[in-house]
């Protein structure tokens, strides 16, 4: 008792540590705590937010092939062959060759090895454009299918879908490889190129003018 009651005395007596600064009250020290804890997430929250804004975006995903966006296809000449034309369709058929579009929806135009002025090609695999061959002998029974004011018949030959025109003066074939559904699609811009370039005329299906 008496060494507790001394032990008080002598912390009367002697100045605390660090006499003359304002001392912290219990509710003081706890409401600086908080703050601190509540500064701590903020900030590295705050922190994130920054590194995020500057770290680099994410490389965007390679588009996939639309009828806007070109395909990766060969640059090698395209294998076709050249027959023999007679003067009036040789020159109906630079007319067409000269007019066709750079590309058929997304095929981009390609080389060939013979016959520039009556062969075309486009993509990889090649969908070709040929000018005066033989129109094809069907029955009448086949159907023909008008698309953009040119009538077509529709073969299929191996992989590919053969279409000739069967209303002109000169015969177009365009072979549309079976990689590319839809094949009367694929025709539609080379026909608005055969209307202005390649005359209407021979023995037209009556399939074609009904």
């Amino acid at each position: 008792m008496d060494q507790i009651t001394s032990s008080r005395s002598i912390e009367r007596e002697q100045p605390a540590k660090g006499a003359g600064r304002p001392g912290r009250d219990p509710a003081s020290r706890k409401a600086a705590l908080i703050a601190t804890l509540v500064a701590v997430p903020v900030t590295v929250a705050v922190g994130g937010l920054i590194l995020a804004r500057l770290a680099p975006d994410p490389p965007a995903a390679a588009p996939s092939p639309t009828a806007t966006t070109a395909r990766a296809q060969s640059s090698a000449p395209v294998e076709m062959a050249a027959p023999a034309l007679d003067a009036r369709t040789a020159t109906v058929c630079r007319a067409l060759m000269s007019q066709l579009p750079g590309s058929v929806r997304d095929l981009t135009q390609r080389a060939v090895t013979a016959g520039a002025e009556q062969n075309a090609a486009y993509g990889d695999p090649a969908l070709t454009v040929a000018c005066g061959g033989a129109e094809p002998a069907f029955p009448a029974t086949d159907d023909v299918w008008t698309v953009n004011r040119v009538c077509w018949h529709a073969r299929q030959e191996n992989d590919a879908m053969v279409l000739t025109t069967v209303d002109r003066e000169t015969a177009v074939t365009v072979t549309v490889p079976g990689a590319y559904e839809q094949p009367l699609q694929w025709v539609a811009p080379i026909s608005d190129t055969i209307v202005a370039s390649v005359p209407s005329g021979g023995d037209v299906p009556s399939g074609c003018t009904g």
